[in-house]
């Protein structure tokens, strides 16, 4: 099943707020088997509804419509729908007792406006908004289904969940779909591919993959279409089996987790225990570490040494290597390292030093040079890394990246 998005609303178009329903409706068709072929945005305008309506019937078998079914006078979604399906508002009993219900519980007076949210095109089905006043809308004609639900939110997404998705179901007309994403990182996009381009050729013709890059990692979406999801289930996962072989080093995770969240369960399951101590980073990979619920049982905490007296003073980085090397530079990140896990007693330790400019690099020591340490009882290592010239995108790879040379480490003495 193809389906189009259409969302309707001037504030979108002039960017006052961001379409966030799309991204969510898209993300949940996807995993009920129905696969978005197109997202418009139209204004108020009845000729410019009409004219989406009429592409959109050409080419999908669903259509679902966010925005215009206030009370307000601009809001023209139900007198346009009425003329794209050629029938007329009537009065819906049970809709305006659900509004009457719900103004009487906030003792508020049930005026016209609010009376005229119970009118609904004759031929459509109602679809009942227990959360909201506006009810959804159902047509269907020549073999497509039209959705039009409120753009509010969480008036949508109720609707979606427990009205459409499952008429959707019971239609026949979605297929079984399944997703899994593989979380890399410590390999470029490029080169990624490179290495992978005999396994991407060689994937079943209904397994599609995805490279979703980010500065944090490189996600690989697999995602396969067919009638049974058990056996489309097995079909990614004997892939990813194979992918394994190919990347070892750099999966660490899958779907929607985190670096930290895998460093955790592994410190957690192990009974061993991290501290931190960034420069460059400024905090990032600590924030990034207390997101995870409960990670106290395995975070000991962190020192943000920005200046080089914080260095010395609680780290214990030796003055003289601050002199002869830099604070940016191999020994200062060993140090680090060494001094953090030291302050907190902790079995293994990460520490960041490095330029993120936009100012301060030089010939030797560009913006976006980094050096990152991670320690053990027995063990230093640190590595250099020159990241570019956007401070922002800096922070967050040298954080992720500090965060998969630790789990390197943590893999390797557990």
């Amino acid at each position: 099943m193809k389906a189009e998005i259409i969302t309707i609303g001037d504030e979108i178009l002039i960017g006052q707020i961001i379409d966030t329903n799309s991204a969510w409706i898209a993300e949940q068709f996807n995993l009920n088997g129905i696969e978005i072929y197109q997202i418009t945005s139209v204004h108020d305008n009845h000729e410019h509804i009409l004219e989406a309506l009429k592409k959109a019937e050409e080419k999908v078998d669903l259509v679902i419509m966010t925005g215009g079914l206030g009370p307000t006078k601009d809001d023209i979604t139900k007198n346009t729908l009425c003329e794209y399906f050629n029938t007329k508002l009537v009065f819906h009993q049970p809709t305006f007792e659900h509004i009457k219900t719900r103004f009487t519980k906030l003792n508020i007076d049930v005026n016209k406006l609010n009376r005229d949210q119970a009118l609904v095109p004759e031929s459509c089905t109602v679809l009942f908004n227990k959360a909201g006043t506006a009810p959804g809308l159902w047509f269907e004609k020549n073999d497509t289904f039209f959705v039009s639900v409120p753009g509010v939110p969480f008036e949508m997404k109720y609707l979606v969940e427990e009205e459409i998705l499952p008429r959707l179901r019971v239609s026949g007309k979605a297929k079984a779909i399944y997703h899994k994403t593989v979380l890399t990182q410590g390999i470029p996009e490029s080169m990624l591919a490179m290495k992978l381009e005999q396994w991407e050729d060689s994937l079943p013709g209904n397994v599609k993959l995805a490279y979703l890059p980010s500065p944090m990692a490189v996600r690989l979406r697999l995602s396969a279409i067919g009638n049974n999801e058990n056996i489309l289930r097995e079909q990614v996962e004997a892939e990813i089996t194979k992918l394994q072989k190919i990347i070892p080093d750099q999966i660490f995770g899958f779907n929607n987790e985190t670096m930290a969240e895998v460093i955790g369960r592994m410190l957690k399951l192990n009974g061993k225990t991290l501290a931190v101590a960034e420069s460059c980073t400024g905090g990032y990979i600590s924030h990034l570490i207390t997101s995870v619920p409960g990670c106290s049982a395995f975070y000991n905490g962190s020192v943000t040494a920005y200046s080089n007296l914080i260095k010395e003073n609680i780290l214990g980085v030796n003055p003289e290597t601050i002199f002869d090397f830099g604070a940016v530079s191999e020994q200062v990140a060993k140090e680090m390292a060494v001094g953090v896990r030291k302050v907190f007693n902790s079995d293994f330790a990460l520490a960041t030093t490095g330029i993120a400019g936009p100012d301060g690099g030089t010939e030797e020591k560009p913006v976006g040079t980094v050096w990152i340490a991670v320690a053990s009882e027995n063990d230093v290592i640190a590595l250099k890394f020159i990241f570019g010239d956007n401070r922002e995108r800096n922070i967050s790879r040298s954080s992720q990246t500090a965060l998969q040379i630790l789990r390197r480490l943590i893999l390797k003495k557990l």
